[in-house]
């Protein structure tokens, strides 16, 4: 992995054809092959585009000679993903030669940036449909069924897809990609994101509720919510009620697992049974260290949207309403208006679903993961204690010119708090070598920072300067790249020295494991994963587990990447 990335790249999965689940014996107009590349909101997106097409007629398979249409779902954080697309588009087009009727067509994060270049300059494709335009997919293949050139790479502030269930792929059926929001709202210098992806958008919470149930009750056992921060989550709208009140599979109650602050916090739903509480307990409540960050979020005043900043004279003025919150926010038939959801709330409601359900969630900010989130994992067993957190650098001078908006002094308290709310939660991070002027005590600092944080894992690239970035526009690349590929080897061999430490922590120990499916080194073993996301390899012994249970295993030997157990 030697290249610049801000998403998480799973390197065994690029380039992965599009193969239905569940065997599908319908018969279909037209068969689509679809490949995809980079991070995985593009996996995500892919199953999306493949339930759109379903429902138009269009039926997936997994074998390029016997597609009717090609899409490859494209990547622009990475260099090498733009060249290895470039390549395989090529060979696409002799597949036409062959086969007339055939379409290419280009989705996702490419498609915006080069446009004009598949299109017209390179004749490469003849559809090209940015991640906001799927809807008009059906459309633009008509268009280009009658010879002329689909486009479609419009931005969108609202769309979500909440609409649509996604068609699973290639799923071992026991983990699931659920996407919570779209484009992302941090201009990072080296990042193409806010330019393909445009604006922050959340989708409604009852939509992402109802696909996390639907796929447990299909049988899955674990889902991801993905975003590309997921942190900054944040919804308003409606939400069904029951009796006046929001249904409580919408809004848990929220409260801290430990300390004396463990009240019950005066939800809009719960007010008019909290008639005995006084606004000076409120107060009192709010003004304490915990609770100043972790209750203000759930007092939802008055459809304010500052719940950050939820003040005392707030909290005074929700209690005085005869029926609590709800007739200051609103409601209608079976609905309560005015509602706002943070992450952490929607963790929440996602953890309630089943306790046999696993969450995950991918990725934070460190300037945004609050409190709030961390005092949820704890509360909840089956919310992973894992938390993907990149780092960058550790330098503070580098992290000023990446835009970062956070300091390594911020970050380390990050990493402080997250230690001392879930002793053992795994944490993995991005780092960056090379970036523009960066010297050698720079990196010495990202290296102390790595150092300091023990990371269990680590993507790890060196910087590749995109088109269209800030970067690009603002800074000189200028670090030779046998220097990056210097600091970048000793990033990865300080990684690689920190993972075998942490597995060797967890030799003796029993862990409950979550079993995916065989190890891909031999059908006699289980592969699995931890809580905190460590691969676990143990042998079957001819008990008589099955994929998708939890069994207790405990480790007794390591590799750098793999805990063996039994």
């Amino acid at each position: 992995m030697f290249e610049v990335a801000t998403k998480v790249h799973d390197e065994r999965r690029q380039g992965e054809a599009f193969a239905p689940t569940i065997a599908d014996e319908k018969e279909y107009k037209r068969r689509f092959y679809i490949e995809s590349y980079g991070c995985s909101m593009n996996f995500s997106d892919s199953e999306i585009v493949a339930s759109i097409l379903s429902k138009e007629g269009f039926g997936a398979t997994p074998h390029l000679q016997e597609a009717d249409l090609i899409l490859v779902n494209t990547c622009s954080i990475r260099e090498k993903a733009e060249q290895t697309v470039r390549k395989r588009l090529t060979e696409f087009r002799k597949l036409k030669h062959k086969k007339p009727s055939l379409l290419v067509g280009v989705l996702g994060c490419m498609a915006e940036r080069l446009k004009s270049k598949f299109l017209e300059e390179e004749k490469l494709v003849d559809l090209v449909v940015g991640p906001d335009a799927y809807r008009s997919l059906p459309g633009l293949i008509l268009d280009a069924d009658d010879g002329q050139k689909g486009i479609n790479v419009l931005l969108s502030r609202e769309e979500t897809y909440a609409d649509i269930s996604p068609v699973r792929i290639n799923s071992n059926g026991i983990t699931a990609f659920v996407s919570i929001m779209r484009g992302c709202n941090n201009m990072c210098s080296f990042c193409v994101v806010p330019f393909t992806r445009g604006r922050e958008r959340s989708r409604d919470p009852e939509s992402i509720i109802n696909e996390c149930r639907d796929l447990f009750n299909a049988g899955y056992k674990e889902v991801t919510l993905l975003g590309q921060n997921v942190d900054s989550y944040y919804w308003t709208g409606t939400l069904p009620s029951k009796e006046g009140k929001i249904d409580a599979q919408f809004w848990p109650p929220l409260t801290p697992p430990t300390g004396e602050n463990n009240t019950q916090p005066l939800l809009m739903q719960d007010a008019d049974s909290n008639s005995d509480t006084l606004k000076s307990e409120v107060s009192e409540i709010l003004s304490s260290p915990v609770g100043r960050e972790y209750y203000a979020q759930p007092l939802l005043i008055n459809n304010s949207g500052k719940n950050k900043d939820t003040s005392k004279s707030e909290v005074s003025a929700w209690l005085s309403f005869p029926v609590g919150g709800n007739q200051g926010l609103g409601t209608q038939s079976g609905m309560v208006a005015g509602v706002a959801v943070t992450f952490a709330s929607l963790l929440e409601m996602v953890a309630q679903i089943s306790p046999e359900l696993r969450v995950r969630f991918s990725t934070s900010h460190p300037k945004d993961i609050i409190d709030e989130v961390l005092f949820t994992m704890a509360k909840y067993d089956n919310i992973c204690k894992y938390i993907h957190l990149p780092l960058q650098s550790g330098s503070n001078r580098i992290l000023q010119l990446m835009n970062r908006s956070y300091t390594r002094e911020w970050y380390i308290a990050k990493v402080n708090r997250i230690r001392e709310i879930m002793p053992g939660c795994g944490i993995s991070a991005d780092i960056i070598a090379g970036f523009c002027t960066e010297t050698e005590e720079d990196h010495q600092t990202t290296l102390r920072m790595m150092e300091y944080s023990k990371y269990d894992m680590s993507y790890m690239f060196f910087y590749s300067e995109r088109p269209g970035t800030l970067a690009e526009r603002r800074y000189d690349d200028d670090i030779p790249e046998e220097i990056k590929k210097r600091r970048l080897q000793e990033i990865v061999d300080l990684q690689n020295k920190l993972s075998q430490q942490s597995n060797k922590e967890d030799l003796g120990k029993t862990f409950t494991v979550l079993i995916e499916g065989d190890s891909k080194k031999s059908k006699r073993d289980w592969m699995g994963r931890t809580s905190n996301n460590k691969v676990v390899v143990f042998p079957k012994n001819g008990f008589n587990f099955k994929k998708g249970e939890y069994v207790m295993v405990k480790v007794n030997d390591c590799t750098q990447a793999t805990l063996l157990g039994e």
